[in-house]
């Protein structure tokens, strides 16, 4: 696949991002970068500004490396750089292309997206498909948006990924904008808002970044279970919180768990988080997987035939994003190759997506491909090592091999360079509550997971 344009090769990697981060996350963080240069295994990625630039660096480079190694194997280097030269000197024909692909991938371009609120203005209440699996926290979001700080105060969504949080959240901003387009609202995800805490700790400009967030009528924060278990950023939140509710202003806030099971944030956050209406947004039933296809498919400039929206909607169970990830990954494919797939087409596009964790394989593959993802030898994954680069691909290799082989404790130390089965129950238990606190790890296990069963 070595003949793929830049273009097109930073495509496949924003599609699979796309897949794996929350529709937030994916707009903060990957608006406005492309690749910019290719040469001798090196590529060059352009991003927006320096604080995205240290972000994705820190926290994506693994999953987009691994990306770009799919498409073009003899890549062997990232390097990073603020600017874009595309828009200095703009080229007519790679303009054309990415419009195309904004249009194609339902991406946020800047005209969606408003900076003063990070709000997309695609999401909306009425655009939002209600089912039995989400119709109380729709219910709750229309009253909010309608009653600000006087009902539901705060609104507090919960629910498994790529279910439809972010979407609820800033579509009640969205009505409130369209009712009211005077009042102050500010979306931010808790990633961005505890780096902007920890950055005004640190530039002894906390006072400022503290006065911006109580200036707003509504503050709308998605992803909680991402507050930082630091005390000071806790304390910061708790002041501004309680500032915000006593003046009336309309608090709203998301999480992949209700407010108790939120481990590394304070009871009385907890407690501020339970005082006003809790809401859950379930697993979508066929009904619902299928209208939300149909209301994507009125927005592509492709069509599709009813049975493949039919298999998608019935093999794709998990949740909206995987859903609109199989739909996008078809549309792609018809618009590149200008030809609509056959139903066996489809089903071989779709094999990573559908039910991959129900395959079955073998402990060779797990480790294999752990050493590989890792960048490690078997040999070093084996050794008594303390090093964290071997630590944690040994504790993630135990852990998969209990969870999809369901080995015995003392067989898998035995497959580990003669563990003991203490060390294994140990490893395996840290990384099921890493999987819960830590979304870089869920991410890095489901990736792993995908070559594993691609293998298979």
């Amino acid at each position: 696949m070595n003949n793929l344009t830049n273009e097109e090769i930073w495509r496949g990697v924003l599609g699979e991002m796309e897949t794996l981060l929350s529709k937030a996350s994916f707009t903060t963080w990957f608006k406005d970068t492309r690749i910019i240069s290719k040469e001798n295994g090196q590529v060059v990625i352009s991003v927006p500004n320096g604080f995205v630039k240290e972000w994705v660096q820190n926290k994506f480079n693994k999953q987009i490396f691994q990306c770009l190694k799919q498409m073009d194997e003899e890549i062997r280097e990232i390097n990073y750089v603020v600017g874009n030269p595309f828009i200095k000197t703009p080229d007519s024909r790679v303009l054309a292309k990415d419009i195309h692909f904004e249009q194609i991938q339902e991406n946020t371009s800047d005209a969606d997206i408003d900076p003063k609120t990070n709000l997309n203005r695609k999401y909306t209440l009425d655009g939002f498909v209600v089912g039995t699996s989400n119709e109380l926290a729709h219910a709750a979001s229309m009253a909010v948006a309608m009653n600000l700080g006087r009902v539901y105060n705060p609104l507090f969504i919960y629910g498994g990924v790529g279910l439809g949080k972010t979407h609820l959240l800033q579509g009640i901003a969205n009505k409130i904008l369209k009712d009211t387009p005077d009042k102050k609202i500010l979306y931010i995800p808790t990633e961005k808002m505890v780096s902007e805490l920890i950055e005004g700790i640190r530039n002894k400009t906390i006072e400022e970044v503290k006065t911006r967030y109580s200036q707003k009528d509504v503050l709308i924060v998605d992803d909680v279970q991402f507050l930082a278990a630091k005390e000071s950023t806790q304390d910061i939140f708790f002041a501004t919180f309680n500032n915000l509710y006593n003046r009336n202003k309309q608090i709203i806030l998301s999480s992949d768990r209700p407010p108790k099971a939120l481990s590394a944030v304070e009871e009385r956050l907890k407690s501020r988080f339970e005082g006003g209406m809790i809401a859950d947004i379930g697993i979508p039933d066929y009904e619902m997987r299928l209208a939300v296809l149909k209301m994507k498919m009125k927005n592509k400039p492709v069509s599709l035939p009813d049975e493949t929206l039919q298999y998608i909607a019935t093999n794709i169970q998990k949740n909206i994003r995987e859903l609109e990830g199989a739909l996008n990954r078809i549309i792609a494919v018809v618009d590149l190759t200008g030809r609509e797939p056959a139903l066996r087409d489809v089903e071989k596009l779709l094999k990573a997506y559908i039910q991959a964790s129900y395959r079955k394989t073998s402990a060779q593959t797990i480790i294999k491909t752990v050493c590989d993802f890792y960048g490690i030898s078997l040999n070093e994954l084996l050794k008594k090592s303390r090093k964290t680069s071997l630590v944690k691909p040994r504790q993630i290799a135990m852990y998969l091999l209990r969870e999809d082989t369901k080995s015995s404790y003392p067989d898998i130390g035995s497959r580990l360079g003669g563990k003991d089965h203490s060390t294994v129950i140990h490893a395996y238990r840290k990384i099921i509550n890493e999987i819960d606190s830590n979304e870089n790890m869920k991410q890095e296990i489901g990736l792993i997971r995908e070559r594993i069963y691609n293998k298979a």
